[in-house]
């Protein structure tokens, strides 16, 4: 998947301006638009939206402490007031600091933020999804200054790698980097009971038409399964032949992620594309891909559900949080290298809005949030003894809900569940226990995982293409129309290919192309003298 995250909504247009000169002046303009075209939108029930502690003007706790204004992704939760009234008693005591903390659904998320930004409506910190194109609109607060002082813990906590890929081209950060895996490398995963049944060597399935003789296999021997599941954000297939985006937005541009002369191309222009399209489209029309997956939004797994075939992003172990989700036990295979990209590195940032009141205790919040094991648990997985247990190693074991006798609820949601990778660095917290545990040595793991990852050539490259707002409208607007039926062989390829790439060139994918093919070569060059000059 082009994303980390559990869903696909695109910007539909791109605010011209130039980030580095003019933050300030576009911000207020952004505001006076946004405010009288969004208004309506803020003004609608937030019912279903927001749970717990969702009302900015009432703080949690109102006193001698600060509250600052947090916002991340997530369905909300039952228990979320009182995870929020929890970690209020612990920050007041700690940092002098409160937060009001709200959760948005995966599919609002990214129309709330951009009316949060837009509008200019009061908030201190978000989860950052696009975090580039945020940080281009002038949204999030620089923080160089403060991670030398109240955000050192942190800033020597983290992977220096994630520092280096969150540092946008005027030398500034502006965002914390989720400290994880370094490369989220697309897996493949698989129901073990099948894999055993069968006698599957996974390992030997790493291209997309290998996969042909299993997915028939299973169609014809396990009807009651699913073959082969996609959805309208679809898998990253271009992956496999080594490309990498070069956009947040969904647009086309690709270059090959290990060759540092390797030349932008629309995607959809080469062989590569036209070999997976052609595969894609056989097994669509042969009845291993699910029939909706064109108009399917991305999400989570659904437990229990039936199916053979899925590919997802993660790293080292993810098949047993995988396993968790689904409810039965998977195995998973990577298919593409241990490449850390930009979007990888990206892929989980929280920041402090431009506009905060409270810089210093926002960053103190995200400081403790990364550096202190005791609050990154409770956020992540609740109180414990309410949410969960520690069981005899010392793992999380999550409390299932309860019936009215008293009894389990079978696969029942949790009343409260961390979003992980949004939340803050993963070293300090607990693995967990239960069904499909995790090892003990999980986060060593991790280290050595990243320690054996490879950058990517255009690691830390970000593209601005403020200057072409219409461009970037109108082909993000020819993207939605073909993309996800292209991608999951719901339409004729011979029809629609043609139809896609004249759109786009009509567009203006050309110019996007040779913009970011014109950026790329100045970023390369500079990186070149630095190399000579050091």
């Amino acid at each position: 998947m082009r994303r980390q995250w559990k869903w696909n909504v695109g910007w539909t247009w791109q605010w011209p301006l130039n980030w580095k000169s003019q933050r300030d002046r576009n911000r207020g303009w952004l505001r006076l638009v946004g405010g009288c075209v969004l208004a309506a939108m803020l003004l609608m029930p937030l019912a279903g939206c927001f749970s717990g502690s969702d009302n900015p003007e009432n703080p949690v706790s109102p006193g001698s402490t600060v509250n600052l204004i947090y916002y991340t992704i997530g369905d909300p939760d039952p228990d979320l007031r009182m995870v929020n009234d929890k970690l209020n008693e612990i920050l007041a005591k700690k940092i002098g600091v409160t937060v009001t903390y709200i959760k948005v659904g995966w599919q609002e998320y990214e129309g709330r933020l951009n009316t949060l930004v837009s509008a200019g409506t009061p908030f201190d910190i978000a989860f950052a999804p696009e975090y580039t194109t945020y940080a281009q609109r002038g949204a999030w607060l620089k923080l160089n200054d403060y991670l030398s002082s109240v955000g050192k813990d942190m800033y020597d906590a983290i992977d220096p790698l994630f520092w280096q890929g969150v540092r946008m081209d005027d030398g500034g950060i502006y965002g914390v980097p989720t400290n994880k895996e370094l490369a989220v490398r697309d897996q493949w995963m698989y129901p073990d009971a099948l894999v055993k049944k069968y006698g599957i060597d996974i390992s030997k399935y790493d291209t997309l038409a290998s996969l042909e003789p299993l997915l028939k296999m299973i169609k014809q021997k396990e009807p009651s399964y699913q073959p082969m599941e996609l959805d309208k954000g679809s898998q990253n297939f271009f992956a496999l032949d080594g490309y990498e985006y070069l956009s947040d937005q969904p647009f086309p541009l690709m270059v090959k992620a290990t060759d540092p002369d390797s030349r932008v191309v629309n995607i959809f222009e080469t062989a590569e594309a036209r070999k997976v399209l052609d595969i894609l489209r056989r097994y669509y029309v042969a009845g291993y891909i699910n029939e909706d997956a064109a108009m399917r939004e991305s999400q989570g797994l659904e437990r229990g559900a039936p199916v053979f075939w899925k590919a997802a992003g993660g790293g080292p172990l993810s098949e047993n949080s995988w396993s968790k989700d689904r409810g039965y036990k998977l195995v998973a295979y990577p298919v593409t290298p241990a490449l850390i990209t930009t979007t990888s590195i990206r892929g989980g940032v929280m920041a402090v809005s431009a506009d905060t009141k409270h810089p210093v205790e926002a960053v103190k919040f995200l400081n403790l949030l990364n550096t202190d094991p005791e609050v990154r648990n409770l956020i992540n997985f609740g109180i414990e003894g309410v949410h969960y247990t520690l069981d005899r190693n010392g793992q999380v074991v999550p409390i299932s809900p309860m019936d009215s006798k008293g009894k389990p609820i079978p696969d029942a949601p949790r009343s409260y569940a961390g979003v992980q990778y949004t939340q803050g660095n993963w070293f300090i917290l607990k693995t967990m226990g239960g069904q499909f545990p995790d090892p003990l040595d999980k986060w060593d793991q991790f280290r050595a995982a990243n320690k054996e990852a490879v950058n990517s050539s255009t690691l830390g490259f970000t593209p601005d293409l403020s200057r072409l707002p219409i461009q970037m409208q109108n082909v993000q607007m020819v993207w939605d129309k073909y993309f996800p039926s292209l991608m999951t062989g719901s339409v004729d390829v011979d029809t629609e290919l043609p139809k896609f790439n004249r759109e786009l060139r009509q567009a203006g994918v050309d110019e996007l192309r040779a913009e970011v093919q014109r950026q790329l070569d100045a970023w390369r060059a500079a990186r070149s003298q630095s190399g000579s000059a050091g």
